[in-house]
């Protein structure tokens, strides 16, 4: 049996999905900025695609959705833009984020940093939580930016959106939110939160790879990130994907149709899964699962490496992932698990398992046993390497569990 339990990271592409993309490959396939009939033919797809998407999540006619490549690519428009708009040309020159963001943020950030701005990366709590009042005391007359994820692409907590929005919008300070873990797997109703963009991508709720998404409220004026067109009316020059834009419309429909019955059935399976896992000796869930995305465990296991229980994983025909890096001889401890508090060991020991509404009760079953049988396996090759572990000159030391 193969069990694929990575899809924080992305998801299998929906058959339906498939289905209504086919036609705009080899039928439909004229560029959509062409005004003979080729070119005007995709038009009905691409305005319904944009429908679905309006009403996945409850957007206002007043706003602006804009197709991009992907979430990194809405990340750093934002970023870049605000920078543009509100930094180099006024008298703002602050953002506020988090430690623990995607990459696609922080490491924008960090640039910003070398070109004069000042950055705040704020601590969350030992649940992995944002809380509001801390952003709140950070964000000063210079702040221009807000930004933090809806939810964590490691762990699944999902921070106050709709607090820190109002704060936000008391503040007078724009309000950006990266919700790629959030669209399509919790409701994500955008006429009841305040904030001013939010970046999600197609992959990561059963469409196609190479789309996603910047939400724009109140259609208000942001800097292009890409010049040299007026697709999508200017904002992002282009040849639309037209298969993957309508893909993507049917993704979002079907993801948030009924989605409080398919969070529940989700919701169901990880718990089960996450509480066989925890009745193993020294296991540790990061996160109340009552505040996490319905299908996101992030588990550490005492004396297991991350890298080493991922591998056995994989031999069994699980896919899963681990947020520790293994680029040499050294690893890299987890910085979101480092972010919460947790010790050095417990960091490198992070597995995430992250199911979708594809998941069966026969992977889960079969899952439960290999974990178990993998941490026992693990744990014993660990102990005795703990035990003996001989140098390079063929003495024998006691070795530090890492």
């Amino acid at each position: 049996m193969q069990v694929y339990l990575d899809n924080n990271a992305t998801t299998m592409c929906d058959p339906q999905v498939v289905e209504a993309m086919q036609p705009f490959f080899s039928e439909m396939y004229g560029n959509p900025n062409s005004l003979h009939k080729f070119g005007t033919a995709p038009h009905p797809a691409l305005s319904h695609a944009i429908d679905q998407v309006y009403k996945g999540l409850n957007a206002s006619d007043n706003d602006d959705i804009v197709f991009t490549s992907c979430a990194t690519e809405s990340n750093n428009w934002v970023l870049q833009s605000v920078f543009n708009d509100n930094i180099v040309n006024g008298d703002k020159n602050h953002i506020v984020t988090t430690e623990v963001e995607h990459p696609s943020v922080l490491s924008t950030c960090k640039w910003l940093e070398e070109q004069g701005v000042k950055v705040t990366y704020l601590p969350v709590n030992d649940q992995g939580v944002v809380e509001a009042h801390t952003v709140k005391s950070f964000i000063t007359e210079k702040t221009a930016l807000v930004s933090i994820m809806w939810a964590s692409n490691e762990t699944g907590m999902i921070n106050p959106i709709k607090e820190i929005g109002e704060i936000c919008k008391e503040k007078g300070v724009r309000f950006h939110s990266d919700a790629v873990q959030a669209v399509g797997k919790i409701p994500v109703d955008l006429q009841d939160v305040h904030v001013d963009f939010i970046s999600f991508s197609a992959h990561k709720f059963h469409g196609p790879k190479g789309i996603g998404a910047l939400y724009i409220k109140d259609s208000q004026d942001l800097t292009p990130l890409l010049h040299g067109g007026e697709q999508m009316g200017g904002r992002r020059s282009g040849t639309l994907n037209v298969p993957y834009i309508v893909g993507m419309g049917k993704a979002i429909e079907l993801a948030t149709t009924n989605i409080e019955e398919k969070m529940a059935s989700i919701r169901a399976k990880r718990d089960h899964l996450e509480d066989e896992i925890v009745k193993l000796s020294d296991t540790f869930v990061v996160g109340n699962r009552e505040n996490r995305t319905p299908n996101t465990i992030l588990i550490s296991i005492k004396g297991v490496e991350g890298e080493g229980m991922l591998w056995d994983l994989n031999n069994g025909q699980i896919g899963a992932s681990t947020g520790s890096a293994c680029a040499s001889a050294d690893l890299e401890a987890n910085t979101v698990m480092l972010a919460i508090g947790a010790d050095n060991e417990l960091a490198h020991t992070g597995i995430r398992l992250s199911l979708s509404r594809f998941t069966t009760d026969e992977e889960v079953e079969y899952t439960i046993q290999h974990f178990k049988d993998a941490v026992f396996r693990l744990r014993n090759i660990s102990s005795s390497f703990a035990k003996q572990a001989p140098t390079k000159g063929g003495e024998v030391q006691e070795c530090e569990l890492h």
